[in-house]
């Protein structure tokens, strides 16, 4: 599969929920990393006002544009609207970067120097040499250290992060994605991403990075987005070696079983947390 080489056209993706604190800073910083890109804030109806500061943002000249939907719809389903939207915008490179500040905007050139060598989908890694996670609490580092050692074994992914939220794509290369198709919300959108680059036989690549605990606001982190990225993991790692499972129709049963339980285990943890 050939993939043109990316244009100076990037647009970088910024799903945001209640991100008051950080936003206009994480633009500031972008822009001035990058002066040729486009950030897309997807804003799903913070009540801080995150949206209106973007728009103030945008209202000044700056290359900003604000995507509001109208309720909080999860991560992953976030990034495909902002996605879907930066192709239709134009855009010859898509990147994400988490709006709490936890990625440094000014390593974004290093993404797209990779891109400009030929890989198709460039990675933010806290795994690789030269990266670090610091002040990132033990167990939440050895969960993260833990889940990404299992996609890699799970789906023969080469790389060492796969749910590092701080990347960047060949735009060309996510035309070829069927978008409607990426299950995940959480983080496993991440995995299931790289995954699919990488059965398209895409160039995957890592550089090193630092990621920094969140500076201001609060974490959307919660045990549900590792469950499901652990279980999709699952799923498609044994579709892979079972050819009685690789059939498409087969795989969207299990997905489709996995989600009912996890909303079934949403309305039982609701429910105790009224009652205690």
């Amino acid at each position: 599969m050939v993939i043109s080489q990316p244009s100076l056209c990037p647009w970088v993706v910024v799903p945001t929920y209640q991100e008051a604190e950080n936003i206009e800073d994480l633009v500031k910083r972008v822009l001035g990393a990058v002066p040729q890109a486009t950030v897309l804030v997807v804003d799903d109806s913070s009540p801080d006002g995150t949206a209106l500061i973007a728009r103030g943002l945008a209202d000044t000249g700056m290359a900003v544009r604000v995507l509001e939907r109208p309720s909080k719809s999860g991560l992953g389903s976030a990034y495909r609207d902002g996605f879907r939207l930066a192709l239709d915008s134009g855009a010859s490179a898509i990147l994400e970067i988490d709006a709490d500040l936890s990625h440094d905007p000014e390593s974004i050139p290093d993404l797209l120097s990779e891109l400009d060598k030929g890989a198709d989908l460039v990675i933010g890694s806290r795994y690789v040499p030269g990266g670090s996670s610091p002040g990132l609490p033990p167990l939440r580092l050895a969960i993260s250290k833990g889940g990404n050692l299992y996609a890699g074994f799970a789906l023969g992914v080469p790389i060492r992060d796969a749910t590092s939220g701080f990347r960047a794509y060949r735009a060309g290369l996510i035309k070829e994605i069927d978008l409607s198709r990426i299950r995940a919300d959480g983080y496993g959108f991440q995995v299931e991403m790289a995954y699919e680059v990488h059965r398209l036989g895409g160039k995957l690549a890592e550089i090193p990075i630092t990621f920094r605990t969140r500076v201001a606001g609060t974490s959307k982190m919660s045990g549900r987005i590792v469950v499901e990225a652990m279980a999709l993991c699952t799923i498609w790692g044994v579709a892979r070696k079972f050819p009685y499972l690789q059939r498409e129709d087969r795989q969207e049963k299990a997905l489709d079983l996995f989600e009912k339980a996890l909303a079934a285990m949403d309305s039982l943890f609701a429910k105790g947390s009224k009652g205690s």
